[in-house]
């Protein structure tokens, strides 16, 4: 009998130490989470700034609840538009210097829908060429493949390349350039002054994914972005990571936002974003401006731990941010790594392919305002003790 294909493909997974599991956790305060009965240090989250269990998050979650319900019952365009929508729609784009912002469901449904939408050819009369940096999300790459745009993926961070790409295509269609401001996976940056004068010489629309440059970068928290208000055409950001909640959004000209309200299925037709997350966002953006402190220790704490384990040998890749990569290249190394530290009392996920290319799996760092001093310097004493068997310096690295 032939095997079923999907059970093979897991097995083949399997096999290749790739295999995906969901595991119970349960988030805890102080930059812990409790995961097969363990109390463990949480270096594998998003929350970057600790804001998903801070006091005002949950007190506006659960006064939304209460005054309002546990559902909107309908999208946006039906019954579910809140006016706190309007306020938040409005502290958004004030905060990133744009025209007007607008709320979505999700960071992936964001991306997959908003550039299915501005990709269209259809709408813009003329083919539609999607240049994305090689290390961008999963979503925006799918966001061109559904809207049927020529998809072209640029070298990471590499400008040349964009330009010959864009001296190329420029003219003959409509360029979309795709980036992320802090690349999710290695913990680098993007150069915005060098994309948006390559965007402004070829006529190119910019697009810049803030996912993981809300809440620690940028005036006030507001992400890269926000210090080129009016030159970026769409600034994509999410509710979920440092501001500890849920939900993304997109900064843009009135003229896309109308645009977009017409067209991006994301929008029209998911239900609205219940009020407890909404109250929580809330919360969240009127905190925002006054994290600098917290900000600050964040990238203090993330130099240092970077620092020792480049000192121990290992492969940090270009990391610059709060995202620290372990670069250890073989997947069986990644998971018996990620094995032993939570032996150890820490929570850190192997990250293999295809989420990042092949040869280079990883463990994936985040460093949070949560974390106490003594949390960083344990995780660097665990890591320290395995050095010697399992790191890969970047000068050997492939």
């Amino acid at each position: 009998m032939k095997k079923n294909p999907y059970q093979a493909y897991g097995e083949k997974r399997r096999a290749a130490h790739q295999l995906r599991q969901l595991q119970e956790t349960r988030i805890l305060p102080e930059g812990r989470a409790e995961r097969d009965g363990q109390n463990l240090i949480n270096f594998a989250s998003n929350d970057y700034l600790g804001l998903s269990q801070h006091p005002a998050l949950i007190a506006r979650a659960q006064d939304y609840v209460a005054r309002y319900g546990a559902g909107m019952t309908a999208s946006r365009l039906v019954t579910g538009n809140a006016p706190v929508y309007t306020a938040i729609e409005e502290r958004l784009a004030r905060g990133k210097g744009g025209e007007t912002a607008l709320v979505m469901n999700s960071g992936y449904q964001a991306n997959v829908t908003l550039l299915a939408a501005l990709a269209d050819a259809e709408i813009v009369g003329r083919p539609v060429v999607v240049l994305a940096d090689r290390l961008c999300h999963n979503s925006l790459l799918q966001g061109a493949l559904l809207a049927g745009a020529r998809l072209i993926r640029f070298r990471h961070n590499d400008y040349d390349h964009l330009d010959t790409l864009l001296r190329e295509h420029s003219g003959k269609a409509h360029v979309i350039i795709v980036s992320e401001s802090v690349f999710s996976m290695d913990g680098d940056c993007a150069d915005l002054p060098a994309l948006i004068a390559l965007a402004q010489r070829y006529e190119a629309m910019l697009y810049i994914d803030e996912a993981h440059a809300t809440g620690l970068f940028g005036p006030d928290g507001f992400g890269f972005a926000a210090a080129h208000p009016g030159k970026i055409d769409v600034a994509m950001g999410t509710f979920g990571k440092a501001l500890g909640s849920f939900g993304a959004y997109v900064v843009c000209s009135a003229i896309l936002r109308d645009y977009l309200v017409q067209r991006c299925g994301g929008l029209i037709y998911s239900t609205a974003l219940p009020p407890a997350v909404l109250g929580s966002i809330e919360a969240a953006l009127e905190l925002l401006p006054h994290m600098e402190k917290e900000r600050t220790y964040v990238q203090a704490q993330a130099e240092r731990l970077r620092e020792a384990l480049c000192t121990q040998g290992w492969n940090c890749g270009a990391s610059t941010t709060q995202i620290i990569p372990v670069i250890l290249g073989d997947e069986e190394a990644a998971t018996e790594l990620a094995d032993i530290l939570q032996q150890n009392g820490l929570l850190a996920v192997a990250i293999r392919p295809p989420t990042v290319p092949r040869g280079t799996s990883r463990l994936r760092l985040s460093v949070s305002a949560a974390h106490k001093e003594k949390d960083i310097d344990r995780l660097i004493e665990v890591m320290a003790a395995q050095a010697s068997r399992f790191a890969v310096p970047a000068a050997l690295a492939s």
